[in-house]
């Protein structure tokens, strides 16, 4: 700061101003400040800064899996508003490993990171002393006392049960996800809320357990077209689910929707561009980071507040895979 102030012609003071936004600076000093910059190739060390401060401005972003698309779109919205607040996202993806997971929440606390935004692999405990302040989003972990940002999974289950009854279906599979995931279990139990409210009994083996990817979608659903009777229709729990049941579905020499209905969850952009277009659950991907980073800036700026569970809405977007039934 010494040789912008000299090449500069004013005081460190005004210097360290204008870097850090610590104080109004005269604009033409500014510009003079901002131009010896420029000329001497400064860039700031946001690592000793951060050691100053004990604390940087970067915003870690922990997710379960960066293949899946409807990560990205979470990630997108936090990354939007962040940089717009003048901070900046270091994007950790745990493969769906506790132990990862587990060892990217340390990392971030000695990065000195201002906040965290984690989207949890599983439902397990998130421990650590003097954690910077922490926003869960998507899913929220059993116990878990502090903020977080989900969707309300449950009533969009239940509406895409209720969609199906409507369009006169009563044969029914689900593909699920992991049992252990608090979004899985949510939509499915939602769905089947609806189900038991119009007295349609869904046998176990007309519920399938997987994992929230194509490959567990195919297999699941291929064991649903084999049982008697066989489903009219089957819903997903996920969006790329659903791309596997439509694989398996034409496995079977079968067609959607002529022989077998499928709906969804997630609401994700390619499935518009499917053969046929999925009807879905819409979940706002985007504003879900959004909304976790306005929530966690409030946290680092000093909010002292009780936690909050901030819940956003789901919506049906009908599209060209469920028909309706005689």
């Amino acid at each position: 700061m010494h040789d912008i102030a000299a090449h500069a012609n004013v005081s460190v003071g005004t210097v360290s101003h204008v870097l850090n936004d610590t104080a109004t600076v005269r604009e033409v000093l500014k510009k003079r400040v901002l131009k010896s910059i420029e000329e001497l190739g400064y860039s700031v060390n946001h690592l000793s800064r951060g050691l100053r401060r004990n604390k940087t401005n970067l915003i870690g972003v922990i997710i379960p899996d960066i293949m899946n698309p409807f990560f990205p779109a979470v990630v997108r919205g936090v990354e939007d508003l962040a940089f717009k607040s003048n901070y900046r996202v270091l994007l950790c993806n745990a493969d769906n490993d506790v132990k990862k997971e587990e060892a990217y929440l340390a990392d971030l606390q000695s990065f000195l990171a201002a906040g965290i935004i984690l989207i949890p692999s599983v439902d397990h405990k998130i421990v650590g002393k003097g954690m910077p302040p922490v926003v869960c989003v998507d899913r929220k972990p059993k116990g878990w006392k502090g903020d977080s940002v989900t969707v309300a999974n449950a009533a969009g289950g239940y509406l895409a049960a209720q969609h199906l009854i409507n369009m006169g279906h009563r044969q029914v599979g689900i593909v699920r996800g992991p049992s252990n995931v608090t979004t899985a279990t949510e939509r499915v139990d939602g769905f089947l809320k609806a189900m038991a409210e119009h007295k349609i009994v869904v046998l176990s083996e007309y519920l399938q357990s997987g994992s929230f990817d194509q490959e567990s979608g195919y297999a699941c659903t291929l064991r649903l077209l084999n049982l008697l009777p066989r489903p009219t229709a089957i819903f997903t729990a996920s969006d790329l689910m659903a791309v596997g049941a439509l694989a398996a579905v034409k496995n079977q020499k079968l067609k959607c929707p002529k022989d077998v209905s499928i709906i969804s969850f997630d609401g994700l952009a390619f499935t518009q561009m499917t053969e046929p277009a999925i009807t879905s659950i819409f979940q706002p991907s985007y504003q879900l980071g959004y909304s976790a980073v306005r929530l966690l800036l409030e946290r680092i700026n000093g909010m002292d507040s009780p936690p909050q569970d901030i819940v956003l809405d789901t919506e049906l977007k009908m599209k060209d895979s469920v028909r309706r039934l005689a």
